[in-house]
């Protein structure tokens, strides 16, 4: 890759476990003479590796550790990892938002960063002079934005509000504001993170469209992280593995799919408990848990209830939670809707689900969940699985003894007669 769009050699982030800073000056001087010598930080030999299910012995952690890749002109690559992986301090680093601890970053071209809902806007200022004011942040010239403008504004869908100042924006009509800013004003590389997932999956739709023209179309480089998969293979040739902060893997997207699949559940295919403490937790509500009621693993001639709790704190407000069941190594199997849900103050809800005996196949199975308000707009997504199971198999059918192909095995009423004709 003689020329490529981005380059990374020898990338790491280290950061020091609750200050800013290192704790003592001493520490702090010797550290920066070290770095003005040339030589490495006495300091980064004791850091650990950011691994969240073990404990640690130091205050020091790599956040990123030796990090080597290159991006093409015109390719899209997808970051993909757990939560804590690593994935928004690279996409960070990559932004300049902070600076690495080692190594150097080489970049052709302007820079756009969408890495949460609202980067870069002004609440106090409307939708119009954000428009502006981020175009001037990405160092565009004032024609170049006017010239952008009206299709900036038809694509977000906010035409009616474009006066109106963006604190008052739901979070929808925020990310399709500040996406729509990013891939129009033309940058030579867009990164996005995973605030897609705030928007509807029309908007969601046009987004994953509109990045195939930024890159094929317009021969720009894009940077995509996300934890939906199905995304990450619509737009993605090429992808990385993040895990504890180091590069896993990288090549061919399906294959790296996987591997990010095992890894996500390499202590077995049952997980039937996600605490509160697990969760990343979404503005307005909170999540206390996620379960699968009773002994796992179940049998498919039982039904599976999942059970999920959580407190709604936006008071008044009307909203359901969106299941969705995946199938390892695949795709999604199915998604269920609860019942609207509407409360007067902050209470806390059991929200059940019960998959019909039969239903499911003899597979590994994984559970997300999102919360929708207003029957339309999805406000927050799990990142990661958060259950597990795997059903075992019974001869449930009298006619056939065999292993049935595909992610469920109905049982599916069939009639017989006897023709005359």
């Amino acid at each position: 890759m003689p020329n490529p769009a981005i380059k990374l050699e020898n990338i790491s982030k280290r950061y020091r476990l609750g200050m800013v800073g290192s704790g003592t000056l001493r520490e702090d001087i010797v550290g920066w003479w070290y770095q003005i010598r040339g030589k490495e930080d006495p300091y980064s030999k004791i850091a650990e590796a950011n691994n969240r299910e073990q404990k640690g012995a130091s205050n020091y952690v790599w956040a990123l550790k030796d990090i080597n890749f290159s991006v093409e002109q015109g390719e899209v690559l997808g970051v993909i990892g757990k939560n804590g992986a690593g994935k928004s301090t690279l996409l960070k680093l990559l932004s300049r938002v902070t600076a690495p601890t080692t190594g150097s970053i080489k970049a052709r071209g302007r820079i756009a960063s969408l890495l949460e809902v609202g980067t870069g806007f002004h609440p106090e200022l409307s939708g119009r002079d954000n428009i502006y004011l981020n175009g001037a942040i990405m160092g565009m010239r004032r024609a170049e934005i006017k010239a952008k403008f009206d299709e900036i504004v038809d694509f977000a869908g906010v035409e009616r509000y474009i006066d109106t100042p963006v604190k008052r924006y739901s979070s929808g009509m925020y990310v399709r504001l500040a996406f729509a800013v990013a891939a129009h004003l033309e940058p030579e590389i867009l990164i996005v993170d995973e605030v897609l997932a705030v928007g509807d999956a029309q908007f969601q739709k046009k987004a994953i469209g509109k990045m195939k023209d930024v890159s094929q179309g317009q021969g720009r480089t894009v940077l995509f992280v996300s934890h939906n998969m199905a995304s990450v293979r619509a737009l993605c040739e090429r992808a990385i593995l993040l895990k504890d902060g180091m590069v896993y893997q990288s090549g061919n997207t399906e294959e790296t799919i996987k591997q990010y699949q095992e890894i996500s559940f390499k202590s077995g295919p049952n997980k039937s408990l996600c605490v509160e403490s697990e969760f990343h937790q979404p503005k307005d509500f909170v999540l206390h848990r996620a379960e699968i009621l009773g002994f796992l693993p179940k049998k498919t001639s039982d039904s599976v209830t999942i059970q999920i709790v959580l407190s709604n704190l936006r008071i008044g407000s009307s909203f359901h939670i969106n299941l969705f069941v995946f199938e390892k190594n695949a795709g999604i199997v199915f998604s269920a809707p609860s019942e609207p849900i509407k409360s007067n103050n902050k209470e806390k809800f059991s929200v059940q689900y019960e998959i019909p005996n039969n239903l499911l196949n003899e597979k590994d199975y994984f559970v997300k969940v999102a919360i929708v308000l207003d029957l339309s707009t999805t406000i927050y997504t799990t990142p990661d699985y958060i259950l597990s199971f795997s059903p075992v198999a019974e001869n449930s059918s009298l006619y056939w003894y065999g292993k049935h192909p595909g992610a469920v095995k109905p049982v599916i009423k069939s009639t017989i007669r006897q023709v005359y004709d």
